[in-house]
């Protein structure tokens, strides 16, 4: 579940977060009752958070289910899906390998349908596709088994071609790269994230680790995306990806725990 984050995240991209941190060991469920008292330490009233769940609830992402007489909302079976996959991606993203080659996505979908090239395009996006051409767009051959179960997923499988590839001529592979993605605003999104969370690197142990890590989980999984994670020597000499993860891993060492714990707590007063 890929969500605009940064300062100010939307109070849907946090349900996310926090559903995809704490709502598995339940059976993928949260009573509403907890959903805002959690989201009331990061700042979201209780009207912010009831209508970011509704809208959950129409995308087919949450379903309404009581338990012993408790309101909560379950992840839908689509949204286990999406979790699971991102799950590798976002803590364990694959090293690229010049050697391992190319996914290359051939796609044709009919004028009558522009919605769903629309969604394709954005989708792959997404999945950190560059545009080599009109109707052709490549990543690293990693990206293969999350493109391919994402297209199934969204139905989209039947407008597309999906090849590896290696890259032989005639342009030279790093000014191709460059001109296919916008690498220029994922070093951006990297830098950003680096200069709002290496303050609490060098500090001592958060009182707050619950806010801190949704927060920083917030802002941090939708890169893994973004970035198609091409191999170093195509990269520019200063790409702050490895430094970014290098912090994110750090803080997620120190802040993941105790978080983890003060929602046990939380849920068991809630009940």
């Amino acid at each position: 579940m890929v969500e605009t984050t940064g300062p100010g995240a939307a109070p849907r991209a946090l349900i996310v977060t926090i559903y995809g941190l704490y709502s598995r060991d339940s059976g993928g469920w949260l009573s509403v009752s907890l959903m805002i008292r959690l989201l009331a330490e990061l700042g979201v009233d209780e009207p912010a958070v009831r209508s970011a769940i509704s809208r959950l609830k129409r995308r087919g992402l949450l379903v309404a289910s009581r338990r012993d007489g408790v309101a909560g909302y379950a992840l839908s079976a689509q949204a286990q899906e999406i979790l699971a996959e991102g799950d590798a991606q976002i803590f364990q993203p694959h090293p690229a390998r010049l050697a391992d080659g190319w996914l290359m996505v051939v796609f044709s979908v009919p004028e009558t349908e522009r919605a769903k090239r629309h969604t394709l395009r954005s989708r792959l996006a997404a999945l950190g596709f560059g545009a080599a051409a009109p109707g052709v767009w490549v990543a690293p051959a990693h990206r293969y088994d999350l493109t391919a179960s994402t297209l199934r997923r969204l139905g989209l499988e039947s407008y597309v071609d999906l090849f590896r590839a290696d890259y032989l001529a005639f342009t030279d592979l790093t000014q191709a790269v460059g001109e296919w993605w916008d690498l220029s605003a994922i070093h951006k999104s990297y830098v950003e994230l680096i200069a709002r969370w290496e303050g609490l690197g060098r500090q001592g142990f958060s009182t707050e680790a619950f806010a801190d890590w949704v927060r920083l989980l917030t802002d941090w999984r939708r890169l893994p995306y973004l970035d198609p994670g091409l191999p170093p020597e195509l990269l520019p000499a200063d790409w702050p990806g490895a430094q970014a993860a290098e912090l994110f891993h750090s803080l997620r060492a120190r802040l993941a725990g105790p978080a983890h714990d003060h929602v046990r707590r939380v849920s068991a007063a809630t009940r």
